[in-house]
Order: C-alpha cells, then sequence, then structure tokens
C-alpha cells in the first residue's frame, strides 16, 4: 500500500465517517439505524489501520518519521478514543468531534502529499524511536479530545452536559498527560543514546517541555478547586499548545539547526 492508493483509503475512510455520524446522529429512535451508523463509523477507523498496516509493510519501517506519517497514525487513533468514551461514559457526543478531526488531518495529508523515504537515519534506529512516538502521539490524541470535550462544554452551556463535557475532559487530560511525561522520559533516553545527553534544551524538546507544563499547571488548577467555567476555558486552549509543540516549532527558525528536523518530511 503506497501514495497511490492513499487518497482513495482516505476518502473512503472519511465517506464511511460522514455517513455514519449522519445515521448516529439523527436517528434516535431508530436503534438499527444507529448500529447501522456507528458500524459503518467503526469500518471508516478499519479501513485507516488497514492502510496503516500496509504502509508499514510497503515502507519496511514504522511510520513515524514525518509529519504527515504521524498525522495517519493521529487520524487513525482519535476516533477510537471517541468509541472507548462513549462505550465507558455512554457520551455520543464526543466521536463525531473525533471524526472531524481525524478527516481534518487526512484531507491535510491529501492536499500536502509527502515524499516518503524508506531509510532511517541512524538517530532514528533506536529502540526508542517507536515507544516514543507512539507514546506522544497517544497522548497527542488524548488531549485532543478532552479539548474537544472541553469546547462542546462552552458551547453548549447547559448545566447537565457542561458538567460532563468537563469530567470526561478531565479524565482524558489526566491520562494523556500521563503519556506526555512518558514521552518525555523516552525522549530522553532516546537522546542520550543517540546523541549522548540526555536534554540539550533543543528547540522542539524545549516546547514539549513547555507543552507538559502547561497540562501540569492545569492538574494544579484542578486540584486547587478553580472555577470551572475557568478550567473548561485553560482546557480547550491548551491544546493550542501542543500543537505548536507538535508541528508549529518546525516553522520557527531555530527548528532550522533542530535535531528533530528529520520530522519535517
Amino acid at each position: 500500500m503506497t501514495l497511490v492508493e492513499f487518497p482513495y483509503m482516505a476518502k473512503g475512510a472519511m465517506v464511511f465517517w460522514g455517513i455514519g455520524s449522519l445515521l448516529s446522529a439523527f436517528s434516535a429512535k431508530e436503534r438499527v439505524l444507529k448500529v447501522l451508523g456507528m458500524g459503518l463509523m467503526m469500518a471508516g477507523t478499519a479501513i485507516m489501520v488497514f492502510f496503516l498496516i500496509a504502509f508499514w509493510m510497503e515502507l519496511d519501517r514504522p511510520p513515524l518519521r514525518t509529519l504527515g506519517e504521524t498525522r495517519l497514525w493521529y487520524a487513525t487513533l482519535i476516533p477510537v478514543v471517541g468509541f472507548l468514551v462513549e462505550y465507558r461514559w455512554k457520551i455520543n457526543w464526543l466521536k463525531y468531534y473525533c471524526v472531524a478531526l481525524a478527516s481534518f488531518f487526512l484531507w491535510v495529508n491529501i492536499r500536502f502529499p509527502e515524499v516518503y523515504d524508506k531509510t532511517l537515519m541512524p538517530a532514528l534506529q533506536s529502540v526508542w524511536f517507536i515507544p516514543h512516538v507512539v507514546v506522544y502521539l497517544v497522548g497527542y490524541v488524548l488531549l485532543a479530545a478532552s479539548s474537544a470535550a472541553a469546547w462542546h462544554s462552552i458551547f453548549r452551556n447547559r448545566l447537565s452536559e457542561g458538567k460532563n463535557g468537563l469530567e470526561v475532559g478531565h479524565y482524558l487530560a489526566l491520562l494523556g498527560f500521563v503519556f506526555l511525561t512518558f514521552g518525555l522520559v523516552f525522549g530522553a533516553l532516546w537522546a542520550k543514546e543517540a546523541w549522548g545527553h540526555y536534554w540539550t534544551w533543543d528547540p522542539k524538546e524545549t516546547w514539549a517541555l513547555i507543552a507538559w507544563l502547561v497540562y501540569l499547571g492545569y492538574m494544579h488548577a484542578n486540584s486547587a478547586k478553580v472555577d470551572r467555567n475557568k478550567l473548561q476555558w485553560y482546557l480547550a486552549l491548551a491544546f493550542l499548545v501542543l500543537l505548536v509543540s507538535w508541528f508549529g516549532v518546525n516553522y520557527l527558525p531555530s527548528a532550522q539547526s533542530s535535531v528533530h528536523t528529520y520530522q519535517t518530511g
């Protein structure tokens, strides 16, 4: 499976997500249609899982090197968070935000295709490569979902839904923060192996630390019983810092000399 097939697979997944979302959202009294809609949404995700596995086999390396490749993982994983939240908390609206985000990142990859190289530079030929990147991606997915839940609570402005939205957003942020923490640790171990230092204040490292501190601030604010409305806005906007850490930092002048430039594709 190569980039030739990717647009067809991506568009197929988005069609399944779109039709499934419509059936699931507007068939509250029709259980059969609701189940069919959920099945179509899960089928869309299955398409991306299949493509990711096939693409991995074609590249003969884990597709985790470039930003485009990380977007593939992101688009594959974030709908799963929506499905799990519905299963765990019986909250069905989050999955719509999740598939919308997934569709957006697939569209970006279709619109701006990358040239994929099968080879891995020496720094990436490490046992820490897959754990570090995958753990971070899972953290990003969870924190994106937490931000979506917070935005939902803000705009719906209903006491019951707002409370549920913030509760779900908090648990997702807590779990995402754990993954960010492990991502930092794995990254330090990888840096020690690849470059001889645990930490070099590289732009990517610095922004990763900033993002971690932002979510640490949220955890402290929550434990201090800060006003619920302020917490919602904090959680909603915190993901913007994570986006800078993920790919925004690559456009900074200082990033040109970064040891992480291999991720820009």
